[in-house]
């Protein structure tokens, strides 16, 4: 299974570019939930900064297979869908 994911295939790092911030922001937005109704706090993390680290997360698979792995054409998928995130996220905010 772990082969599937060594292909150089742009189609493949625009699924990775759109799937792993969404799982990521997932994570993130139940975890900040929970410390929120456990420690009674404030809001001092919000959505907008818990979507802004989700697209973040996006660099570390960039980095990988652009670096480590030279699959250009995964690496522009992936840098593709980042770069349209980023310019929603501030046409949004």
């Amino acid at each position: 299974m772990v082969n599937k994911f060594k292909k150089d295939s742009m189609i493949l790092g625009v699924i990775m570019g759109l799937i792993l911030p969404v799982i990521f922001y997932a994570i993130l937005f139940s975890l900040f939930f929970i410390i929120r109704e456990i420690f009674s706090l404030g809001s001092f993390i919000t959505n907008n900064k818990i979507m802004l680290i989700a697209i973040f997360i996006n660099l570390f698979s960039l980095r990988y297979y652009f670096v480590t792995l030279k699959f250009d054409q995964s690496g522009k998928g992936i840098l593709l869908v980042t770069f349209i995130y980023i310019v929603a996220y501030f046409a949004i905010f």
